[in-house]
């Protein structure tokens, strides 16, 4: 995987506020958090909390609630479902993005160090600005076009085969944790639609009820929004559902090259 780089902020400061564990701790373990409030004008920082995991849930999603119901309220990070579906807890721990939910502090060495998720603007501490994320997403328009009517007494159906082509295109949660691994992504995230935007893309172009596939497929003719896309494969390592955003990618520039013949 490529070199992490830090979000889209100043220098950090690594020398930040240490909490020390209790000290009759069982099992301590220690967690290295990225800092950062643009309220308070100061450059992000590095703080270290000891937290005794005898009284501690067992993913880092765990150790961080504890932090901030224990040591410091202040700490600001995303989280709802705590089963990795909704996405909301994607952030860099021990320098891969991935879910807090679904990371276990065992499967950490040593210090377990967090970030949000690299090169974009952060909000406040491991909340990153998805705003244009999702306007990419939606720049896809991720729904379903027809022109075709819908039948007045039944579902649009499928066969079996047709489901399962989108049936992992389908299981995205837009935890941006491919997008985000993506150098391409990093260098031109204002004109390239990133993995997750084009994965999504993907998947209406294959969807058997869809009518609107030349529309998109015209969409994406651009020099940046598809093909800067270099194969570079963080993206599908970084996918925390185990699904193949490179593979759309290449399957639609392949419809791309039909199209010219």
């Amino acid at each position: 995987m490529a070199e992490f780089r830090l979000p889209l902020n100043s220098r950090v400061n690594r020398n930040g506020k240490v909490h020390k564990a209790p000290a009759d701790a069982a099992d301590v373990r220690r967690f290295q958090i990225y800092r950062f409030d643009p309220d308070a004008g100061a450059n992000p920082r590095l703080d270290s909390f000891e937290v005794d995991m005898a009284a501690c849930g067992p993913m880092v999603l765990d150790a961080l609630i504890k932090i901030k119901n224990e040591i410091d309220s202040s700490l600001t990070f995303r989280r709802s479902c705590r089963e990795g579906i909704c996405g909301s807890c994607a952030m860099n721990i021990d320098g891969t993005n991935t879910l807090a939910c679904t990371k276990a502090c065992a499967d950490v060495k040593g210090d377990v160090k967090i970030y949000p998720l690299p090169h974009m603007p952060v909000v406040k501490d491991l909340v990153p600005d998805l705003t244009q994320f999702y306007a990419q997403y939606a720049s896809v328009k991720p729904w379903l076009q027809s022109r075709t009517p819908a039948p007045p007494d039944r579902e649009r159906l499928q066969t079996p085969e047709e489901q399962e082509k989108i049936d992992r295109p389908s299981a995205c949660i837009l935890c941006a944790c491919c997008s985000t691994s993506c150098p391409s992504y990093w260098w031109n995230g204002d004109r390239y639609l990133g993995p997750a935007a084009l994965l999504a893309a993907y998947r209406w172009i294959i969807d058997s009820r869809d009518e609107a596939t030349g529309e998109r497929l015209d969409a994406l003719e651009d020099p940046f929004k598809l093909y800067r896309c270099h194969t570079i494969m963080n993206c599908t390592e970084a996918c925390p559902k185990d699904l193949n955003p490179a593979k759309a990618i290449a399957e639609i520039k392949i419809m791309m090259a039909e199209r010219q013949h």
